[in-house]
């Protein structure tokens, strides 16, 4: 718990935070480096925003679920979450599992999830899903209601509207 804390308020110094009243819509995630999640997460966290998952959340954009506040957060029929072990490329860019990256995830999941994973065969480099009434015991499902009452301040997050830097350090990759 302390390191979620202390990971959180180094993202939150380093993102210079505007606040906001919208709501995020992750629907094509396809994960990135850790830190870029960190920053981005608690950024939305600070603001105030809502985050809708309408679609997939993988890798990295799974810590949406210990960074956001529960009540805050809600997930779509279609919403599908993946997971797996941290990795950074080799000397010859083959990806090797993180240990440090792995362990950094694992503390951000809250304890629900965390005990998803490990029914689940726990966090390796095969990518397990979860989605569906396993969910739905976790995150809460959105209501109609919900949707239509956010339509007119929201952004949509997709694999396409994200872009990640290849400068950043080794440590910070998935």
């Amino acid at each position: 718990m302390r390191f979620r804390g202390l990971m959180l308020g180094a993202a939150l110094l380093a993102s210079g935070i505007a606040p906001a009243s919208a709501t995020m819509y992750i629907s094509s995630d396809r994960g990135g480096q850790i830190g870029r999640y960190l920053q981005r997460f608690a950024s939305v966290r600070s603001s105030g925003e809502r985050v809708v998952i309408d679609g997939n959340c993988l890798s990295a954009c799974t810590m949406v679920l210990g960074l956001i506040p529960h009540d805050r957060m809600c997930a779509t029929s279609r919403a599908r979450f993946g997971f797996h072990a941290a990795w950074m490329p080799d000397a010859n860019g083959r990806p090797v599992t993180s240990a440090l990256g792995t362990e950094a995830l694992w503390k951000v999941y809250p304890g629900k999830v965390r005990h998803w994973i490990n029914r689940h065969g726990g966090l390796s480099r095969r990518m397990i899903y979860l989605q569906g009434r396993d969910l739905a015991g976790i995150v809460p499902i959105c209501g109609t209601r919900h949707a239509r009452r956010h339509t007119r301040s929201t952004r949509r997050v997709t694999a396409r509207s994200v872009r990640y830097s290849r400068a950043a350090a080794a440590s910070d990759r998935r």
